[in-house]
């Protein structure tokens, strides 16, 4: 019969609750009035690298160790007796009224670490700086109206977060301008082949057909004449459906709703999945930044279906609610895997996402039930409506 495991405890919180541990010690023979003969307990707090402050029920700091001297720039004898507030600022719900060490971590303050009592706190130097600490707060042993509390600098951490969310701005910033400048390519490339090339071909074959209908003309002439026409009309087919995936002239011309129409016939036609589009063309009247963008969003979520679904039925929903566009896909194909959205060949995930996130939205992707994937998106449409 196998022993249970017991449950592992990481280096620094181990270190936090020994060294918390030896401080509430002390302090509860100091309580009780016994004499400290062994000062082991004492001699651990005060050469630990981690600062160590305990206070009393009235705020009163009664004992300091040096790193807590150092962390504020100040001494252990200044600390002594001075009020817990003079280091550490104080929830401001609770300003003027009586208030106890542990209100100053309190779960609004902040959680700092993997342990429900870690809490980030905003620390005061001696000569009046502000700095953030990561606390972690306890009762003193036996009793004693003491607390204890241990404490550590952040602000390195602070700034590489900090550091760390410019980054991450700027890189969507560059995300959403590559997607405009590419859309704007598109744009221009699909103009290009309808009003150039599309109107060269159209003139062929109307050319092609006068010469047809010359008298005279023999008949091995007119039955290539003949393939050639097929092959224009060919040719024009495959130029307006690259010119479409391009840019959909309905989405100039019509609007969303009649550019999702169209997605959603060709969809059905290439693949013979039947699609159903809940949405209002009342609802849908964006400006072209949102148009584009949505209609990216919801292709993109078609060929992921047709790509890997294995589906059998499709239904987008499109609505708006207040001033929120609120968008739903299904499908009963095998459904999407954790792991499949943390691929980083998933550049359609990628690209979504990134769309979402552009318009300050929110998007969720995940297994539906009883089968199928389900993404649910939230856009907000305060400056996109016309």
């Amino acid at each position: 019969m196998k022993r249970p495991r017991r449950p592992r405890v990481s280096g620094r919180s181990a270190a936090w609750f020994l060294t918390g541990l030896a401080a509430g010690c002390w302090l509860g023979r100091r309580a009780h009035g016994e004499p400290d003969t062994v000062p082991a307990s004492r001699q651990i707090v005060n050469h630990v690298s981690e600062a160590i402050i305990s206070a009393d029920q009235s705020n009163t700091i009664v004992m300091a160790n040096p790193a807590a001297a150092a962390l504020f720039g100040t001494s252990v004898e200044q600390m002594v007796g001075s009020s817990l507030g003079h280091y550490i600022e104080g929830p401001a719900e609770a300003a003027g009224s009586s208030t106890e060490p542990v209100d100053y971590f309190r779960p609004g303050s902040g959680r700092a670490g993997r342990r429900a009592t870690d809490y980030t706190v905003t620390g005061v130097r001696g000569d009046g700086e502000r700095f953030p600490i990561e606390g972690s707060i306890s009762r003193a042993n036996a009793g004693a109206p003491f607390y204890t509390v241990v404490m550590r600098d952040v602000s390195e951490r602070r700034r590489v977060q900090e550091k760390l969310s410019r980054s991450n701005d700027q890189l969507r910033q560059l995300s959403a301008a590559l997607q405009t400048i590419r859309e704007e390519e598109r744009t221009h490339i699909a103009r290009e082949l309808h009003d150039d090339l599309g109107q060269l071909l159209a003139s062929l074959r109307m050319d092609l057909t006068l010469l047809q209908q010359a008298d005279g003309t023999p008949g091995d002439s007119l039955r290539l004449m003949h393939g050639m026409e097929d092959n224009l009309l060919t040719a024009i087919t495959s130029l307006r459906r690259i010119a479409t995936n391009l840019r959909p002239r309905a989405l100039d011309e019509g609007g969303l709703y009649f550019a999702l129409q169209g997605l959603r016939d060709d969809f059905v036609e290439r693949y013979a999945i039947p699609t159903t589009l809940l949405a209002d063309e009342s609802e849908l009247r964006l400006d072209d930044a949102a148009s584009t963008a949505i209609f990216r969003i919801v292709q993109e979520a078609l060929t992921n279906i047709a790509r890997h679904a294995e589906a059998t039925r499709v239904m987008m929903n499109l609505f708006r609610l207040n001033s929120d566009l609120l968008i739903t896909i299904r499908d009963d194909g095998r459904g999407i895997r954790p792991e499949d959205m943390e691929k980083a060949e998933s550049l359609g995930l990628i690209g979504m996402r990134e769309r979402v996130w552009a318009m300050k939205g929110e998007i969720t992707i995940g297994a539906d039930e009883p089968q199928g994937t389900r993404i649910d998106i939230v856009l907000p449409l305060h400056d996109h409506l016309v």
